[in-house]
């Protein structure tokens, strides 16, 4: 039969795999285990464990879930699962977002660089 054959997608491309790679890349800059994520969440632990191997694609109560624990807004989990694109993103945290984002920073690095924004807004914070 022609027309019915899926396209081949490679491990980089997979949007699953994407989406997973950065649940788990988040879930260890906050600091997280599995079984930590799972009883912030309430989702078992075998599911998110097949969540960030992209083995399944998360509603967006999980999706929302998953933010609420990591302390990630929901858009960046929304776009990073292809549900909204970069432009349709909205919010107060779009610079915490990018940093979050940004691949070509180690974890760590990213760690570091989100430590040094939020102090220079919480202290720009209290001198308004």
């Amino acid at each position: 039969m022609q027309g019915t054959e899926e396209p081949v997608t490679t491990t980089e491309d997979d949007p699953r795999r994407v989406l997973g790679g950065f649940i788990r890349a988040q879930r260890q800059i906050a600091n997280l285990s599995l079984r930590q994520l799972s009883a912030l969440t309430e989702i078992s632990n075998p599911y998110l464990s097949q969540v960030e191997r992209g083995l399944h694609e998360p509603s967006i109560r999980v999706l929302k879930s998953i933010a609420d624990a990591l302390n990630v807004s929901a858009e960046i989990l929304f776009e990073q699962a292809g549900l909204i694109s970069g432009t349709e993103k909205l919010g107060d945290d779009a610079t915490e977002s990018a940093i979050r984002a940004d691949q070509r920073l180690t974890e760590a690095q990213r760690h570091a660089l989100l430590g040094v924004y939020r102090s220079y807004v919480e202290t720009n914070r209290q001198g308004a």
